[in-house]
C-alpha cells in the first residue's frame, strides 16, 4: 500500500489542546502520588508511634526542604483530586462536548491553582 500522508513524530512541534495537557498532568500527578506515598506513610507511622515521635516529626516538618516536599505531595493530591472529579462528572454525561471538555479542563487548572496557593499559605503561614 502506498500511503503518502505526512507523518509528524516530533512531539515538540505538535500543539496539543488543553484537554490533552490536563490528561497528561493527571497521569503525572498519579505517579508523583505513588512516589510520595511512602513519605506520607512514614510520617503517619512516626506521628502515631509515640509522643516523642510526634514531636520529632513536628521539628522535621519545620524545615524548608521538607515543607517543599510536603507541598509537592499536597499539590499533586489537589490536582489529581480535581482532575478525578472532572472525569467523574464527565462519566455522568456532563461536559462531554468539546466546549464542555475545554471548560472542565480550565476549571481543573483554576481550582488546582487556588488549592495549591491555599496549601502554601497553610504550610508557611
Amino acid at each position: 500500500m502506498n500511503d503518502k500522508r505526512p507523518v509528524n513524530l516530533d512531539i515538540g512541534s505538535m500543539r496539543l489542546p488543553i484537554t490533552a495537557y490536563v490528561s497528561i498532568l493527571h497521569r503525572i500527578s498519579g505517579v508523583v502520588l505513588l512516589a510520595l506515598a511512602g513519605l506520607a506513610l512514614w510520617m503517619l507511622d512516626i506521628s502515631l508511634s509515640s509522643k516523642a515521635g510526634f514531636e520529632a516529626l513536628g521539628e522535621i516538618l519545620a524545615g524548608t526542604w521538607f515543607k517543599l516536599l510536603l507541598w509537592a505531595l499536597l499539590a499533586a493530591l489537589a490536582y489529581h483530586l480535581a482532575a478525578g472529579i472532572r472525569h467523574l462528572v464527565m462519566d455522568m454525561g456532563i461536559g462531554e462536548s468539546l466546549r464542555g471538555g475545554v471548560l472542565g479542563a480550565r476549571l481543573v487548572l483554576v481550582v488546582t491553582a487556588v488549592l495549591v496557593i491555599l496549601t502554601g499559605v497553610w504550610l508557611w503561614g
